[in-house]
């Protein structure tokens, strides 16, 4: 087996069995904030769109990079696509032209050939926009788990589709705490390294456990080339960001696992694995070009700041026309609110106000009343600052998912008076209706994951196999098919089987006539 490195997330892994080409991003992504690194455009991109198989594992931009894939990756290649609760990923493959669409089940192998794989999505709303995914791969001389940003529970089940000798993992998250936030320097910069302590100790609580021989972290650290955002590179020139490259997380895994075999996994490394024997060879840069990356790295980043401003003009200009206040009001209030009104929880879990400053526009979300209004006063628990542009763009764009967009761009400042609050996190993550259903009834799952409600002369499991529906509010039973109005999938009672879809069998039984009789009948 052979893994080539493509920056970030990418890895280009040929086997015995075909060759699958996993998450290649050039971008910019997230509003043109975020580059690779280090660059990777240097890559044969044309050879690597001809792979096999495509695997995305989640939506993040720098993980899925349309532009890059309308250029080099042909639509007709297979996409093994991760068994998500909503179908959004789908979509947005689907609208590209990509249709040869491979439906993975979570955590069950496929085999094609010698080649087996094993895709193992997360689904809670706090995973990714609803969803990161691992990619396990076994063609008989060598198996790789590619983990990527995916943070798994249940790694007894992963590692029971074999034991991998190479292991691909993130080391530096992807998150805007606490650079954006509204804090004092000597805060942010006590903040950011709780946070970089953090994520080395989760990235050394998989390590250890997956115990694989050899170790390669990526998915991370991204370079910030547009001017205000260039001193969040790294850990920060003040001390006051989060991201570990891969040279210092390694230096830290050796001091905690001097027995731990890691390596460098960059743009144009290349990985062979057969039987048991490795090798690592680099193509793309030299020994000491990367020496230079890492070493000298703000210099390094400097000059590709001061090369590639064009790239982010080309951004801006893609950006939609601002709109005006009123204008922008009326879209939000029409978009959100009906959102609003269905998530309960989250309103709830909310509980308060949370004003929004986007340009010209000075708004609040109502969360316990589900109103969107201007803004008058009002005592707020959360505050954001948000250029206009940005905000009408994802408006243009209908984008559903404003972790994914806006805030992981950075470009933005935000204050709160408390603690984090998810649920806010999690209903700017979740602006559809499918998002907010599934949320809401996964919720309401945590703490009933049992529970049958009587439709007609059924009891049935109260929540919908596929999202999650409550279907006393949504079923419907006609000659034994139940049908799920919010998407209308169906099952047959008799069986438990669905009827639209593989998989999603429905806990249903029916009541004994005399108990049904006697409990429809009234008391004397």
């Amino acid at each position: 087996m052979r893994i080539t490195g493509l920056g970030h997330a990418g890895m280009y892994i040929e086997t015995a069995g075909g060759s699958i080409l996993c998450d290649p991003v050039i971008g910019p992504t997230f509003f043109g904030s975020w580059f690779p690194f280090p660059d990777n455009r240097g890559l044969d991109w044309e050879k690597y769109g001809k792979a096999d198989f495509l695997y995305i594992s989640h939506r993040h931009r720098d993980h899925f990079d349309p532009a890059l894939m309308e250029r080099h990756i042909p639509k007709t290649i297979k996409v093994l696509l991760p068994e998500y609760p909503t179908d959004d990923l789908e979509q947005d493959l689907r609208g590209l032209g990509y249709d040869n669409i491979v439906y993975t089940q979570a955590g069950v192998p496929l085999e094609f050939g010698p080649l087996k794989v094993m895709v193992t999505p997360l689904r809670a709303p706090s995973d990714g926009p609803i969803g990161d995914s691992s990619l396990s791969v076994d063609d008989g001389t060598a198996s790789i788990l590619n983990q990527n940003d995916s943070h798994p529970l249940d790694l007894e089940k992963l590692m029971s589709f074999s034991k991998p000798e190479a292991y691909f993992t993130q080391v530096s998250g992807a998150i805007w705490w606490p650079m954006v936030y509204d804090l004092p320097q000597d805060a942010k910069q006590n903040f950011a390294k709780l946070k970089r302590d953090a994520q080395n100790k989760r990235a050394m609580y998989y390590i250890e456990k997956v115990d694989a021989e050899h170790v390669f972290p990526m998915a991370g650290p991204p370079m910030f080339l547009r001017e205000e955002l260039f001193r969040y590179n790294g850990q920060g020139l003040d001390g006051d960001a989060i991201f570990t490259d891969q040279r210092e997380f390694l230096a830290h895994m050796r001091e905690l696992r001097p027995e731990q075999k890691g390596y460098e996994f960059l743009p144009g490394t290349v990985v062979e694995l057969v039987d048991g024997d490795l090798s690592v060879t680099q193509t793309l840069y030299t020994e000491a070009e990367i020496d230079r990356v890492f070493d000298d790295k703000w210099s390094y980043l400097a000059e590709q700041r001061d090369t590639r401003q064009d790239e982010i003009r080309a951004e801006e200009a893609s950006r939609a026309p601002v709109l005006p206040p009123d204008e922008m009001l009326a879209a939000i209030r029409e978009w959100w609110e009906p959102l609003l009104r269905r998530g309960r929880t989250i309103r709830n879990g909310v509980g308060g106000n949370v004003r929004f400053r986007i340009g010209e526009l000075d708004m609040v979300v109502d969360f316990p009343k589900a109103k969107v209004r201007e803004y008058a006063g009002e005592e707020c628990i959360y505050w954001y600052t948000i250029p206009a542009d940005l905000v009408s763009t994802n408006i243009r764009d209908h984008e559903i998912d404003w972790s994914n967009s806006i805030f992981l761009s950075m470009q933005f400042e935000v204050g709160r008076s408390g603690k984090f609050n998810e649920f806010l996190t999690t209903f700017l993550k979740c602006l559809s209706r499918d998002r907010i259903e599934y949320v809401e009834n996964w919720y309401a799952e945590q703490t009933d994951q049992t529970e049958d409600a009587q439709l007609g002369d059924w009891m049935v499991q109260r929540r919908c196999p596929h999202l999650r529906a409550d279907l006393t509010k949504t079923g419907k039973i006609e000659d034994g098919v139940l049908t799920c109005s919010l998407h209308d999938w169906k099952w047959d009672l008799a069986s438990g089987k669905c009827l639209t879809s593989q998989g999603h069998p429905i806990r249903a039984s029916q009541v004994e006539d005399d108990l049904f009789r006697a409990a429809s009948t009234p008391a004397a």
